[in-house]
């Protein structure tokens, strides 16, 4: 690779995150629900609406505290979009659940609505639509099956902080939705997640199992005398250094979403005759979702042509990698009977997809290679 490489991704400070990890240090308490922890999930309410955010030490662990809540057991089946990360699926699996792999729409990469209704039996409990690159599910839809067949609806928000459709927040249209701060992700801290809420009955004991199923948040607030184990749980609880860290992302969100979009629109622009001109695909957003700009990817002809334009890149000191396997054929879901063809949208875009080098410090310049050498390829 060349001296003066482009990463994929680089992780950026933003705001006052080096400011706020001195005051958390500072201040000698730096385990979870404190100060910045507190200041983290008062923000996510305020801005979404949600009626609770739990931050937790990752999307994943966000998703299992999801998959207790819903007291899943063996033979009970969760359906999952095919073309997704591991944990959309796994968080549900560890609780003896059945993951039920539906394939997804070729337009936007999202869980195809049309094929939901086959996949419901009478052991299905919950539906996780993921939006991918932060463009919106068709929750409509899915939200009517789901109330028709009596399913909770869980939202895999990885990609979609602050991404809407119809005017509404993602993360705030399920019973419950996880959010990723991982650090290929718009708000970041490394590694970090969150549970948002929105069915009140699920909040209490939400808090319950986050800190190891016990009464533990209650009694800080000081609605106990004591606390004692009371449930289920683990240690979902994101450290307040990490908290300050992402503290300093979340209150400048409005400035890392514009940057990201104006680097996502000229992609869009700058590649979109190159992309016409040698069948190359480009995100689809539909008309009534306001995307989350978490991604710029190109879907090529076939395998051949993505794996050569990846070198092509690389050649040049630029990275660019593909995404996700289709689950449905992963060894580990060989137990559920996955057959080559039972998703070939997941299986064909899974050979095309292409993910361009983006990142909020990325420069003009910068871009300006990685367009120039992506529209040098000759297919």
């Amino acid at each position: 690779m060349l001296p003066s490489s482009i990463p994929f991704n680089h992780s950026t400070v933003v705001g006052r995150e080096y400011a706020y990890i001195q005051q958390a240090m500072g201040s000698g308490q730096i385990a979870g629900d404190r100060d910045f922890s507190r200041k983290c999930q008062s923000l996510l309410e305020r801005e979404l609406g949600v009626h609770r955010a739990l931050v937790t030490t990752s999307c994943t662990h966000a998703l299992e505290m999801a998959a207790l809540l819903l007291d899943l057991q063996p033979g009970d089946e969760v359906i999952v979009p095919s073309f997704t990360f591991v944990s959309s699926a796994n968080a549900f699996a560890l609780r003896g659940a059945k993951p039920v792999f539906c394939d997804v729409r070729p337009d936007t990469l999202n869980l195809d609505e049309a094929k939901l209704p086959l996949h419901v039996t009478p052991r299905t409990r919950a539906v996780v639509p993921v939006h991918y690159a932060g463009v919106a599910c068709e929750m409509d839809v899915i939200g009517a099956l789901a109330k028709q067949h009596g399913l909770v609806m869980v939202e895999d928000n990885a990609h979609g902080l602050f991404g809407k459709y119809r005017g509404r927040w993602l993360g705030t249209l399920g019973a419950m939705a996880t959010q990723s701060f991982h650090e290929t992700k718009n708000i970041t801290c490394g590694e970090g997640g969150a549970l948002l809420v929105n069915d009140a009955r699920f909040a209490e004991r939400a808090e319950i199992i986050r800190e190891k199923g016990t009464n533990r948040a209650r009694f800080f607030r000081g609605q106990i005398d004591k606390y004692s184990w009371v449930d289920i749980g683990s240690s979902y609880v994101m450290s307040d250094v990490l908290a300050a860290f992402l503290y300093g992302q979340l209150e400048v969100w409005r400035e890392v979403q514009a940057r990201r979009r104006k680097i996502w629109e000229r992609y869009d622009a700058e590649l979109s005759n190159w992309c016409d001109g040698h069948g190359v695909r480009r995100p689809v957003v539909p008309p009534h979702c306001e995307q989350a700009y978490h991604m710029y990817y190109l879907l090529m002809p076939d395998l051949t042509a993505r794996t050569a334009l990846i070198a092509h890149l690389q050649k040049r000191g630029i990275l660019a990698v593909f995404h996700y396997l289709p689950l449905h054929l992963s060894e580990f879901a060989r137990q559920w009977g996955g057959r080559p063809g039972d998703c070939p949208v997941a299986e064909t875009v899974s050979d095309q997809l292409l993910r361009l080098p983006f990142f909020y410090s990325m420069s003009e310049e910068q871009q300006s290679r990685v367009i120039d050498a992506v529209i040098s390829f000759a297919l």
